[in-house]
């Protein structure tokens, strides 16, 4: 039973990652009567129901009381406000990078977004190194090495005919590459950050996420103010 949850989980995260890829370069290229709406409130709604579903899990988990999600709530977000304040980090960046994703699919195809996109397994290994003090196997380094191949030979022209193509959009190709690499480096720090505070404590994972999309929340109405 466990393997097949297992492998349905796998299948459900590809299946889900893929979808909201095309979904979203669909959204931001198609063509639209009127303004576009804007990604940065696409990011800041996106956070709002994080929070009510983290808080719908907490209500699970107490036994549907009121009172009970309400105190740890204030216990481990309110009083602790050095530990909630450490997911400070890591929610600043996951709005950069949310952000950046859909200014990047604005300028690539989502083949390419999606493959470059892929490097962000090579900055986590990275990260893992320098700050957890990972060890990475032979096979786990041949396996970045034809990664980040791949990535190459996607960015390659096949044709002339596309090389002239790829010459005329290349300030936008680059920006698009560029946000993508920036991402994927600040997904590789924020989630090696995040495990590391995950193993520091023994909180519930559910308050850890609630601490992380409030900041999300409030940085990315930030964000929206200054940018939109």
């Amino acid at each position: 039973m466990s393997k097949i949850l297992k492998y349905a989980s796998l299948l459900f995260i590809v299946v889900q990652t893929t979808t909201m890829v095309l979904v979203l370069r669909f959204s931001r290229t198609q063509t639209v009567e009127g303004p576009r709406y804007l990604s940065s409130s696409a990011v800041v709604t996106a956070e709002f129901f994080k929070i009510l579903v983290c808080v719908a899990v907490l209500f699970w988990e107490n036994g549907y009381s009121v009172s009970q999600v309400a105190k740890q709530l204030y216990c481990n977000v309110w009083a602790q406000k050095r530990e909630t304040f450490k997911m400070l980090v890591p929610a600043g960046l996951y709005t950069l990078q949310n952000n950046l994703l859909f200014f990047a699919l604005s300028l690539l195809d989502a083949a390419t977004y999606q493959v470059t996109y892929q490097l962000k397994i090579l900055t986590t290994a990275m990260f893992s190194i320098l700050i957890l003090k990972r060890r990475i196997s032979k096979q786990q380094w041949l396996g970045l090495v034809v990664l980040v191949v791949g990535v190459i030979l996607v960015q390659t022209p096949s044709k002339p005919s596309a090389q002239k193509a790829m010459d005329v959009a290349t300030v936008g190709q680059f920006l698009g590459l560029l946000a993508v690499l920036t991402s994927c480096l600040s997904s590789g720090f924020s989630g090696i950050y995040l495990e590391k505070l995950l193993k520091e404590t023994t909180w519930s994972l559910w308050i850890r996420n609630v601490q992380l999309a409030i900041f999300g929340f409030l940085l990315g109405i930030l964000a929206m103010l200054l940018a939109d």
